[in-house]
């Protein structure tokens, strides 16, 4: 799994796949959206005004992991 921040784009991307994947997008919200792969697996999510929805500072973001190890 892989987060990745654009704080110029205030956009936040949680990949669970990785490398390039086929994906069928399906928009929740306005600013959310879910990505599925085959077989219907969440490829990924996206989150725009992600610092709005998510209530953190676009500057300098943190992420807790919990049960989880960074690499």
């Amino acid at each position: 799994m892989k987060i990745k921040y654009d704080p110029n784009a205030d956009a936040l991307y949680i990949s669970f796949k990785q490398g390039p994947t086929a994906v069928t997008t399906i928009r929740l919200t306005e600013d959310v959206a879910i990505d599925l792969g085959l077989g219907e697996e969440v490829a990924g999510i996206e989150i725009l005004s992600a610092s709005e929805h998510l209530d953190f500072p676009k500057k300098d973001p943190k992420v807790k992991l919990e049960n989880l190890h960074a690499t």
